[in-house]
């Protein structure tokens, strides 16, 4: 679970036993690479976010230059005119000033994208996290039911190894023929198979759910039974139509795409600024120490000098080569683009919205049906086992009960984790999924 005594949130212990689902999801949504991945986008919008804003304040450069002076003059046939002279150093400082007064809108379209932009990495965090404790969510149920799955196949390995024996007992006692001891057996190996393949099919899936968690797949993973614990509740009784429309407007997917759109106008729009003047405020100010002479032929003699001035620069683009024009067919052509690229987002957030709600709607009624499908099983299994154990009963209906069993019990495994798993499919794409989701059904009764 998370260290609360340390300044990060993303410190674990080790790996708890057994697993429960939160502390799987905790551990995917800090170590998957595709949140990381996302976080990292958002501190790059953000920082061109900076960069907008720093566009608003004046540019102050400060120079300074030093060198070892060492002149030479031979004016030829005329020696009275020749020089040398050796200077220990020379020093040049300045200060220049730089201040955008006034540019038609530029620095104001820059940083409304970048604004856009960062709200748009942003929403597509929240899509990334959503996106990976739905998909951890997915792997850990997939990991349960395949759990389930496996001891389900112990226990009717362990029915079908005692069928085999009871046949065995009365094809001894003469009571039986001998084929009722070899059906027996078979399903007997059947059930050995069935097993072995439930148990590798149970590590792969444990081995999924590890590499959500940015583990080893090999790192041993212990998980609780599946057990009767959660059952639908109302959450989710809206209409369909209300649920897509919702979505439409508020999934982190559809807001991200929406901000690249506004991203993409605001683009539009500093392309535009930047083929238009811009009025600046200037400042200089430098020194330095060069020498100086009165005229040629006489020695140059230590100075000093200073040079400032303040004033106004205007400056005004006249011909760039069309190269603006296709800049401004390329941003506008950009925002088209993440018009359609919004629409595409939205349809699917709507069919995905529609199928997840039939998802958890087939599963949902389908909870009573694998509930009294077990029941049935396991009273017919009972009575044929006893059938069978007082004479009156044949080796075929004892096998049919049996195998009738088995699948009843897997399809109640399957029928649980299924609907817990669809129950937060549906909230991750509606945009609201989230640590009481977990948790947030009422117990059966």
């Amino acid at each position: 679970m998370l260290d609360d005594g340390h300044a990060g949130i993303c410190v674990f212990d080790t790996l708890p036993d057994p697993l429960q689902l939160q502390d799987a999801v905790e551990r995917a949504l800090c170590s998957n690479p595709k949140t990381r991945e996302a976080w990292a986008q958002v501190k790059i919008q953000a920082a061109g976010v900076g960069i907008g804003r720093a566009a608003y304040l004046p540019t102050v450069t400060a120079s300074w230059q030093g060198v070892r002076d060492d002149t030479a003059t031979d004016v030829t046939g005329y020696p009275r005119y020749s020089s040398n002279y050796r200077n220990g150093s020379l020093r040049t400082d300045s200060v220049s000033l730089s201040w955008v007064l006034y540019d038609f809108g530029g620095r104001k379209a820059a940083l409304a994208n970048a604004t856009a932009l960062l709200a748009a990495a942003e929403a597509s965090q929240q899509a990334a996290l959503e996106t990976t404790f739905a998909t951890v969510a997915k792997d850990y149920y997939a990991a349960q039911a395949a759990q389930g799955a496996f001891v389900a196949t112990q226990e009717i390995e362990r029915t079908a190894n005692d069928s085999f024996k009871a046949a065995a007992v009365r094809v001894d006692k003469g009571i039986a023929p001998v084929t009722d001891e070899l059906q027996a057996q078979t399903s007997w190996a059947e059930a050995i198979v069935n097993r072995t393949k439930a148990q590798g099919d149970w590590q792969t899936a444990l081995g999924t759910l590890a590499a959500d968690m940015d583990l080893a797949p090999s790192l041993p993973i212990t998980l609780p039974d599946v057990g009767d614990g959660m059952a639908p509740g109302s959450e989710f009784d809206d209409s369909v139509t209300d649920l897509i429309q919702q979505a439409e407007r508020s999934h982190p997917s559809v807001l991200a795409a929406q901000a690249q759109v506004e991203a993409a106008l605001a683009k539009v729009k500093q392309t535009r600024a930047e083929e238009l003047p811009s009025l600046s405020f200037v400042a200089k100010y430098s020194r330095n120490n060069q020498p100086t002479s009165l005229d040629v032929g006489f020695p140059q003699l230590p100075a000093t000098g200073h040079e400032w001035y303040l004033g106004f620069q205007l400056t005004i683009p006249l011909f760039e080569g069309f190269g603006r024009t296709y800049q401004i067919r390329e941003a506008e052509a950009q925002t088209e683009l993440q018009r359609d690229t919004l629409n595409e987002v939205q349809q699917q957030v709507g069919l995905d919205v529609w199928n997840s709600y039939q998802a958890l709607k087939t599963t949902s009624r389908n909870l009573a049906n694998d509930a009294m499908l077990l029941d049935v099983a396991q009273r017919s299994y009972a009575a044929a086992q006893r059938r069978y154990q007082v004479g009156v009963g044949n080796i075929l209906e004892l096998l049919n009960a049996q195998s009738s069993l088995a699948g009843a019990k897997r399809l109640r495994i399957q029928g649980l984790t299924d609907w817990r798993s669809a129950r937060l499919q549906l909230a991750a794409k509606l945009g609201k999924l989230g640590m009481w989701d977990i948790e947030s059904s009422r117990e059966l009764k």
